[in-house]
């Protein structure tokens, strides 16, 4: 719909041109057009008005008025126009051109603005009628007078920027040196932060070989005690009273206990400093949970609790550590028949196709642990307040012990429980059924939980998987031990993942190692070739990408290699 007609105009010369022109100022008047707008307006026509004579035809132009737009019709009949540049200009400086080359038609189209009235299409025609016809001469002092008006407001706006320039450059000179101080300040804060690393990793250090120390110390008398005890109760000692011997069997249960406690600690040192380094290998699931049950049977039939075990023929055989997995198996159990009185403990395995881990279940029908303790339980020494803990004498360290296990096997130990319901433990551990396929991973990335996913989706995949918490770190492991590939992030401080990749280009051996980038930054959906989001991230997501990322770097190195 096109409005009502307000005046026509025909174009055969240079002439009516400059008619058009003036008609179309006028109109953009009449309607509440800004000066700009009317100047915009008159120079859109003029440049279709010459197109059309360039083409080689007549035109005839209609001025219609709508709600609330101009809209201008210029029929050109036989000629041959295209898009020109002046169609392009005439684009920029109203709203809306359209061009129908077959009906030989252009259409122009100029908002009007709402907060103004607009005149009826009446009114308008009233305004126009006596309009005199424009010579060359009068549109040119016409343009003119606009060319004097636009200098004088671009000189006026060029004072005013000339003054917001003065403001910026005050406001800059002021960020700069506020900016220079504060970078002093971050400089001086990350030699700290360096200096305060150091002191606590000299800590850590220290403390493990405390530990250690103490451990291997104590664990020589505490055997001697034990081995004593055995000769003097066993066949062949000097007999004893019965009260003799129950003392002596008292020396020997706290000697064993105390034992117990010494290897936890020293494993749980071991774990702290990350020396706990899995030795996988195929590991039959229902003959270790066949096992598990065998040596917890005498437990099972003092606590008169059941022990149900149910593992998915899908698990089979896995790639795993056997020892480690053992551990927090019967960890778990032995606590879950200690604080079960009555009804079962049930272990079971089945596999998480989708993650591609066996996930370990053992839930018991106890006392339970009261909401507030639940996330307490994994540290070290605590133990629930109850009478259960009197009966059961933990030492508060299995269960922190177990985690820490779950993680060096690149898993995860979750546990959920409800006060006088019972506590379900789910241990998941990755699923593989082969030797690895890669022989060593860098994980770049200041996120240690992103570190710890990285670890746990790469287990048995890689045969060794090494982190580091910044670019500077990375670097050096990787000149100490050249990765086979390296994950890393983009955003980390001292030195990011773009200012790695580039010291690694100018590095003649680490040039090579192929580089798979992750973002926080990104969503799963904007992740690229050889790129990867933090969230959501998927353990056949991130193994498909190592290996597209370890193809191309082989194919690279073999092209090069033909080339020389």
């Amino acid at each position: 719909m096109t409005g009502e007609v307000l005046t026509r105009a025909d174009i055969s010369g240079d002439q009516d041109v400059f008619a058009v022109r003036r008609l179309g100022r006028r109109i953009a008047e009449l309607v509440g057009m800004e000066s700009q707008d009317q100047i915009r307006m008159a120079t859109a026509l003029s440049e279709i008005g010459r197109e059309v004579l360039a083409s080689g035809a007549e035109g005839h132009v209609t001025f219609s008025l709508a709600v609330d737009r101009v809209v201008v019709t210029v029929e050109y009949g036989d000629g041959h126009m295209r898009p020109s540049e002046g169609l392009t200009l005439a684009g920029r400086l109203v709203d809306e051109v359209t061009l129908a080359v077959e009906e030989g038609r252009v259409t122009l189209v100029k908002r009007v603005p709402g907060h103004r009235r607009i005149p009826s299409a009446a009114e308008v025609r009233a305004e126009l009628a006596p309009l005199a016809p424009a010579t060359a001469l009068d549109e040119l002092r016409e343009q003119n007078k606009e060319l004097a008006r636009t200098l004088e407001e671009v000189l006026r706006l060029n004072g005013e920027l000339e003054e917001t320039n003065q403001g910026v450059m005050a406001l800059y000179n002021q960020l700069s040196a506020e900016l220079e101080e504060t970078n002093r300040g971050v400089v001086a804060l990350y030699a700290e932060l360096d200096e305060k690393s150091s002191q606590l990793r000299s800590a850590a250090e220290a403390r493990q070989r405390f530990w250690a120390s103490v451990s291997h110390e104590l664990r020589l008398p505490l055997t001697s005690i034990i081995g004593l005890v055995r000769l003097m109760v066993g066949h062949g000692g000097q007999p004893l009273s019965e009260e003799q011997e129950h003392q002596v069997n008292l020396i020997g249960g706290s000697a064993e206990t105390l034992l117990g406690l010494v290897g936890e600690l020293l494993d749980l040192a071991k774990a702290e400093s990350g020396r706990l380094d899995p030795e996988p290998s195929l590991v039959d699931v229902v003959a270790l949970a066949e096992a598990l049950r065998g040596t917890l049977h005498t437990a099972v039939r003092a606590e008169g609790v059941g022990l149900v075990i149910e593992v998915s023929p899908e698990v089979g055989e896995m790639l795993v550590d056997e020892v480690m997995l053992t551990r927090i198996l019967r960890n778990l159990l032995s606590n879950a028949l200690k604080f079960t009185q009555e009804g079962e403990v049930r272990l079971s395995a089945e596999v998480d196709p989708a993650m591609a881990e066996v996930v370990f279940t053992i839930s018991d029908t106890g006392v339970g642990i009261p909401e507030e303790f639940l996330e307490r339980v994994f540290e070290e020494f605590f133990q629930v307040p109850g009478p259960l803990q009197l009966k059961a004498k933990g030492t508060g360290l299995g269960l922190p012990y177990a985690r820490r296990l779950a993680e060096a096997l690149g898993g995860t130990l979750e546990l959920s429980s409800t006060q006088g319901e019972g506590t379900t433990v789910e241990l998941r551990v990755p699923h593989r059924m082969a030797s690895p396929e890669i022989g060593h991973v860098l994980v770049a990335d200041d996120d240690a939980g992103f570190r710890a996913l990285a670890r746990r989706l790469l287990f048995g995949f890689a045969a060794v998987v090494d982190e580091a918490a910044d670019g500077y770190e990375a670097l050096e492991r990787m000149r100490e031990h050249v990765p086979d590939i390296a994950l890393v992030d983009l955003f980390m401080p001292r030195l990011d993942g773009a200012a790695l990749r580039q010291r690694m280009a100018e590095d003649e051996i680490l040039r090579e190692v192929p580089v798979v980038t992750v973002s926080g930054a990104l969503d799963e959906q904007e992740s690229a070739h050889l790129s990867l989001s933090k969230h959501g991230l998927r353990r056949d997501r991130l193994l498909e990408t190592v290996r597209e990322a370890v193809r191309e770097a082989v194919a690279a190195r073999r092209g090069g290699g033909a080339g020389d």
